[in-house]
């Protein structure tokens, strides 16, 4: 029976339930496989997982989304000019700012994660957002108090990018490491389903006070209520976190960690040979990281970030206006973006993050076309042809991303990556387009931009490995029942001699 391959010698009815398991099995050279090697989730507490870093991404995108809505309103109240254009690329800039230490949260939290736990880190960061969000709606104006209220303004937004340096790292993480590997997709969506709702959130409220209070008001105390919403906000999302056990994955890292000598080293010290680490062995992966997570962001950014900005400035729509079209098609991409989790699980990532690229690549002009045309139903149409291509990325990354690099590296591999994109990429969207625009006079310059990121992005996919279905590098395999573990034993069983 020497060279028979391992699905032959299963169950056909199991083969038949995980082909993509046993195919992979199948290339490997006899490799032995114990009950104890499989993790069998629990579904309580893979949704508890779920649900909790899901709040707490929502949460912390609520935060972050509030300034991209207040934009305009931020720039009148803490870089007044006289000159909108100047108040508004003054407002972009600081919320870029934020964007320029998430690598250095990156780099400390992310290797943090994986020396102390998932868990302890993305409590931290809700703390950290939580905080700097709130204080910033207690700044005084640069009426009252000059130059320090913009200087305040900095500080805080500097503390929120901080904090957010290590979120989405943690948390994709986090539900990559409890959930089955079959579902790994469709659990995964739900990270960016709380990224949708914290962005619905910030915005319902944004246009719901706009509309009541009106413009005068929004500008002398309005603005604030959204931020200070944001501490009690935190403290669910922090109580959520704390709730939660370490993952499957982390908890058997721990264990061998703690028969390894280096377990014993000094946090700090640890973390700088960790980051070494990365750089010196993961910098392929590293770059794809990068080039995946630029194209996403920028078109992520543009849409839910820039787009209300974009109708009322350079298309003269009232700033609610713009956040209800908006508004609108978010709920319908949260609507349907589990599905695409779930066409991840069947098809793979690859064709649903190709779909994605490739829509940004040749429905942006269009889209931007039919935008800049006016009236509801050609501004809506155009904004849905970018939210469908939008939500083939949003309902996929977040389990491919993860998927990329090893368990013991996985968290501070992924935050470097990730936010070393998203501070070259993402924040500066908003700032690079509103000034391609000025310098140039085109309102196409969104599409054009988006494209050239697509394009990269189309790259970047045909470079990856398909993981749909696979165990996470370097993670035991994990599924829903004791039916399939007991599968994939029979399948790696050694193979009889005689």
């Amino acid at each position: 029976m020497a060279g028979q391959d391992y699905d032959e010698m299963a169950d056909p009815a199991a083969v038949k339930r995980h082909p993509t398991l046993f195919r992979t099995i199948r290339k490997r050279k006899n490799p032995r496989l114990r009950r104890s090697d499989i993790t069998v989730t629990d579904e309580a507490a893979v949704k508890r997982a779920v649900n909790a870093a899901s709040l707490g991404n929502a949460m912390e995108w609520f935060d972050f989304g509030i300034y991209s809505y207040l934009a305009v309103t931020i720039g009148h109240v803490f870089f007044p000019s006289g000159n909108d254009t100047v108040e508004l690329l003054s407002s972009f800039a600081t919320f870029a700012v934020a964007f320029l230490v998430r690598p250095l949260g990156g780099m400390i939290f992310g290797p943090m994660g994986d020396r102390i736990g998932r868990k302890k880190v993305l409590a931290l960061t809700m703390i950290m957002m939580a905080v700097g969000t709130f204080a910033i709606g207690l700044i005084p104006s640069y009426a009252t108090i000059g130059f320090w209220a913009p200087v305040l303004l900095i500080l805080f937004r500097l503390v929120q990018g901080f904090s957010t340096g290590g979120e989405y790292g943690g948390a994709s993480t986090f539900i990559a490491e409890y959930a089955p590997d079959k579902r790994r997709g469709f659990f995964g969506s739900f990270l960016e389903f709380g990224t949708l709702a914290g962005y619905v959130g910030a915005a319902g409220l944004v246009t719901v006070l706009t509309a009541t209070l009106g413009s005068g008001t929004m500008e002398n105390w309005g603005w604030r209520v959204p931020f200070l919403v944001a501490g009690p906000l935190g403290l669910v999302g922090l109580y959520l976190r704390l709730r939660l056990d370490e993952t499957p994955a982390f908890r058997k890292l721990e264990k061998e960690n703690a028969r390894a000598p280096e377990a014993a080293d000094p946090v700090g010290a640890a973390t700088k040979d960790d980051l070494a680490k990365i750089f010196r062995r993961y910098w392929p992966t590293l770059i794809l990281c990068v080039a995946l997570v630029g194209a996403y962001n920028i078109a992520d950014y543009m849409l839910l970030s820039y787009m209300p900005t974009y109708l009322s400035d350079e298309l003269g729509y009232s700033e609610t206006h713009g956040l209800l079209i908006l508004l609108g098609v978010m709920i319908v991409l949260m609507l349907i973006i589990g599905q695409f989790g779930k066409l991840s699980d069947h098809f793979g990532r690859k064709p649903l993050l190709m779909a994605g690229m490739l829509g940004f690549l040749f429905l942006s002009l269009p889209s931007f076309l039919l935008i800049k045309q006016g009236g509801i139903p050609a501004i809506t149409l155009g904004m849905l042809m970018l939210g469908l291509s939008l939500v083939c990325l949003l309902g996929t990354m977040s389990a491919a991303l993860p998927a990329l690099f090893p368990t013991q590296v996985r968290y501070g591999s992924l935050s470097v990556g990730y936010n070393l994109s998203a501070s070259l990429f993402g924040g500066t969207t908003p700032l690079v387009i509103t000034g391609l625009i000025s310098l140039t006079g085109n309102k196409l310059m969104p599409a054009y931009y988006a494209m050239a990121a697509a394009l990269v992005g189309v790259i970047a996919v045909a470079c990856m490995k398909e993981t749909a279905r696979k165990p996470l590098d370097g993670s035991p395999p994990s599924v829903e029942t004791e039916q399939e573990a007991a599968d994939l034993v029979l399948a790696r069983a050694p193979e009889p001699r005689f």
